[in-house]
């Protein structure tokens, strides 16, 4: 299966950010997408490229014979879920993607890419995803990289409640990454740090922000960059008094001990907003060409319409990472077979895709830097 033309994509979840997705793959490729759920499909009406199916993952003949009906798979399904979908991917030969922050979850997955037929990348979203390629671009414009930030935010545009936040993605992500263990490199070596610590304020075009550390968001990036730079981290952006809240819940009430009841807690008490933007920032600094030198990426990216229907930030940049890697390993432009990271594609690469454009004001900043420079 390897190397043959796709003639069809399979997309495993069908909630808002997979059902993007599979759209996405319609829209810009045109090729025949099967959309998973282990709800049934109701009420939607005929399309002619994408085919919602019911479908039990947990049970091995039904996941392993749709996967043998398709030569690439999405997985848009919870984190917990991604070690399973991919291991069968792996034994039938199909390419394989997934948008999980899950650190454990992916080393799972490297593991089985040591004798993988097929791709298996894992963290093709936004962070992880599209930020560990920008961060692999900053590092590369330097002779000697000591610093590496990067910030992303996937923000209520209109928060009203104590926590300034509503949801706009998986509460299940966020509570995973809010609770687990953070990589990070710091004087050159690589640590692991606390989630909601490191707080920090800072404003990006007069509006104020907080940021602190998060899990997941680098994938593997302080593996690749480990002896290349003295520090290294990923923050997610909120704004100010959310992290304080949040540390109140999670630590003070020690629900960090009970997460079903914290997302019982956040389910029925925060609510999910549809108004959205989604804020990257990144900034480098080192020795480039004999001088101390920094380098700064800012984008921001707001919700539009996709075969007709209105998505929000947070999917388009999401379902974009995924659906502009899957471009790329159908141009030969990735690895055919085995683990692949998000650090090893070419940002250039990536924003000249068909998708690139959501992502646009990223090659504007690069652009805008070196016509000061």
């Amino acid at each position: 299966m390897v190397n043959q033309p796709w003639k069809n994509v399979l997309v495993l979840g069908a909630g808002k950010v997979g059902a993007t997705v599979a759209d996405m793959v319609a829209e810009y490729h045109g090729l025949p997408v099967t959309l998973c759920d282990a709800r049934p499909a109701v009420g939607t009406a005929a399309d002619p490229l994408v085919t919602r199916v019911q479908l039990d993952v947990e049970d091995d003949a039904q996941l392993g014979g749709m996967l043998a009906e398709h030569s690439v798979v999405i997985n848009a399904l919870p984190y917990f879920l991604a070690a399973r979908v991919a291991t069968a991917a792996a034994r039938q030969g199909v390419h394989y993607f997934d948008l999980t922050e899950d650190v454990a979850a992916t080393r799972a997955i490297r593991e089985l890419g040591k004798d993988a037929r097929s791709t298996l990348m894992p963290q093709s979203g936004l962070a992880p995803g599209v930020i560990g390629m920008l961060g692999a671009d900053l590092a590369s414009r330097f002779d000697e990289l000591y610093d590496l930030r990067l910030r992303v935010g996937a923000l209520t545009r209109n928060a009203t409640n104590s926590l300034r936040y509503n949801f706009t993605w998986s509460i299940d992500g966020v509570i995973n990454e809010y609770c687990n263990p953070c990589d990070a490199i710091v004087n050159g070596e690589l640590v692991s740090v606390q989630p909601m610590e490191g707080h920090e304020t800072f404003t990006l075009d007069a509006e104020s922000f907080e940021a602190f550390n998060t899990s997941g968001g680098l994938g593997t990036l302080c593996e690749t960059l480990k002896g290349k730079v003295r520090n290294l981290d990923y923050k997610t952006i909120r704004y100010p008094g959310h992290r304080d809240a949040m540390n109140f819940l999670l630590h003070d009430l020690r629900l960090i001990e009970r997460r079903e009841l914290l997302r019982d807690v956040l389910e029925h008490a925060v609510p999910h907003s549809r108004e959205d933007v989604v804020i990257l920032f990144a900034s480098a600094s080192g020795m480039r060409d004999g001088r101390f030198e920094q380098q700064t990426r800012v984008a921001r990216v707001f919700g539009s319409r996709l075969r007709g229907k209105a998505r929000t930030a947070i999917e388009l940049t999401t379902a974009a990472g995924v659906v502009g890697v899957l471009e790329l390993l159908q141009q030969g432009k990735l690895p055919q077979r085995g683990f692949v990271g998000q650090e090893q594609v070419s940002l250039a690469d990536f924003l000249s895709t068909k998708v690139g454009h959501y992502y646009a004001s990223l090659a504007v900043s690069a652009e805008r830097e070196q016509a000061l420079a």
